[in-house]
């Protein structure tokens, strides 16, 4: 996002004024959005605001300005690298499948050979009626990219699709269309987070991981058109978008669905800090303080990546494998080493 150019269109709905956040949001990263409102997005969200948020001024008339020279339907479409509408009216969905130019942000979108990245809100009747769905169907043929509606209670008192999407959904659907998709046809698996040896239902061991690293893998690998399947630890992370999740607790699980799906990977990062022990017990009821053994044995896990590396030596795994250590001395050897003994293309 940083240093990229977003013309935001803003349309008419009671859900513009999320999309003041999104315009922030799009700052705090280092993007430099311009808004373009209808007529209609000015008597919801006052264009003051939004100019706040940007620092520059919002565009809203085909004809204000005075520069001859420069059009700003023509200029403003040129000018960015995306375009985002959001959110898309059922009335701006119309205009831009029937090409009219009727107003600044039509012109622009029409004008423009710039990514389309269209967010739909409206009422459910609205939304579900079949004009409408045969225009965005036609939109996906023009090559717009389209943010589905989430579903729920609306600002009418309906209930159903057509609420505005998430701003990570979004936001995902706007780095996809600004990103070279060389990851396409690509499966790719990733794992993530720590994972958790029980003692008891309420004691366990564990780390320190928070899963972030291979979170943030797997979204620019999604980003970059990659199928990708994530197999994630207990984190406090929400999944990515069109990312395939899958949740597991203890390094045993982590290694039955890894090693399930392996065989069907391109590429396979294990960037999860699995936990290297087991207790050698694990109780259904909480262990008492009076009960408990002055020592716990500890038995060893297994060891996902080293297993990975030898079917790899073997013949019998085509994926590119990815290691991950994490030390606290001698980094190159250890990283080194490992990179030999457990037969990894890249640590």
């Amino acid at each position: 996002m940083a240093g990229r150019k977003i013309l935001v269109g803003i349309c008419g709905s009671v859900a513009a004024y999320k999309v003041a956040d999104w315009v922030r949001a799009m700052g705090r990263e280092g993007g430099r959005p311009t808004v373009v409102m209808t007529r209609a997005a000015t008597r919801f969200l006052p264009p003051l605001t939004v100019a706040a948020l940007t620092g520059e001024p919002v565009h809203i008339d085909m004809f204000a300005g005075g520069d001859a020279h420069r059009l700003p339907h023509i200029a403003l479409g040129q000018e960015a690298d995306a375009i985002l509408v959001a959110p898309a009216t059922a009335q701006t969905i119309a205009r831009l499948t029937h090409g009219l130019a009727d107003d600044l942000l039509a012109a622009t979108v029409l004008a423009s050979r710039r990514p389309v990245v269209l967010c739909p809100a409206m009422n459910p009747n609205m939304y579900t009626h079949p004009a409408t769905q045969a225009n965005l169907a036609r939109l996906r043929e023009y090559g717009y990219r389209l943010v589905a509606p989430a579903e729920g209670r609306m600002a009418c008192g309906a209930e159903g699709p057509g609420r505005l999407a998430s701003w990570g959904e979004a936001r995902f659907a706007l780095l996809q269309s600004l990103a070279a998709q060389d990851l396409a046809g690509k499966r790719i698996l990733i794992t993530a987070g720590p994972t958790r040896e029980p003692l008891d239902p309420v004691r366990f061991l564990t780390n320190r991981s928070s899963g972030r690293m291979g979170y943030a893998l797997a979204a620019a690998a999604a980003v970059r058109g990659g199928e990708v399947v994530l197999v994630s630890g207990p984190v406090s992370l929400s999944p990515p978008p069109a990312v395939r999740t899958v949740q597991v607790t203890t390094a045993q699980e982590m290694a039955d669905e890894v090693l399930r799906l392996a065989p069907e990977m391109d590429c396979i990062v294990k960037a999860a800090a699995v936990g290297d022990f087991r207790f050698a017990f694990s109780l259904d009821r909480k262990l008492k303080k009076r009960d408990a053994p002055a020592n716990l044995a500890l038995l060893p896990n297994p060891d996902i990546l080293a297993e990975l590396g030898a079917l790899k030596k073997r013949g019998e795994l085509r994926a590119l494998l990815v290691g991950f250590a994490a030390e606290s001395g001698d980094h190159v050897e250890e990283g080194r080493r490992k990179l030999a003994e457990k037969h990894l293309d890249l640590i």
